[in-house]
């Protein structure tokens, strides 16, 4: 059972067309399988969002997180472009000390390269196995799929 669930994919796309799809929230019904809907008022360090999301078996959850990392893209000494979202799990399990997770959407592109996304989510506490890390694994392959196809349907 993976305690950090994770997921990677290589996509098509500029890095700053695949941020724009990850940072645009109201749209992820649209596309994304796992988190059908994230409710946040702007993306911004600080500032909470609540994800709606399905699991592969239908079950349904609502996550309460706190944006702790939003940095823009930027192009590196070495010529790749970064960037990174990250949010911290919030809900009452988090507040007990129980379950604790910190997820990390880390984007890079080398240049003339694909965009790699690359996503994990740092899980500690004593019941970090009720948080079900393999489904979790599961929802971040199938929302990277998707990320995937959302980014590389929106050429230019």
């Amino acid at each position: 059972m993976p305690r950090n669930p994770h997921a990677r994919i290589e996509i098509d796309a500029p890095l700053d067309r695949v941020w724009e799809v990850m940072l645009d929230t109201a749209s992820y019904g649209e596309w994304n399988p796992f988190v059908l809907r994230a409710d946040c008022a702007a993306p911004r360090v600080g500032e909470p969002i609540t994800l709606h999301v399905r699991f592969a078996n239908g079950s349904t959850a609502t996550s309460p997180e706190r944006i702790t990392a939003l940095d823009e893209p930027a192009t590196g000494e070495d010529g790749v472009r970064r960037a990174l979202l990250a949010y911290r799990y919030e809900g009452l399990p988090a507040k007990l000390r129980l379950v604790q997770g910190v997820r990390d959407q880390r984007l890079t592109q080398a240049p003339g390269g694909p965009t790699v996304y690359d996503t994990v989510e740092r899980f500690s506490g004593p019941l970090v196995r009720l948080a079900g890390p393999a489904r979790v694994e599961d929802g971040f392959r199938r929302h990277a799929q998707a990320l995937k196809e959302r980014a590389e349907s929106l050429r230019a």
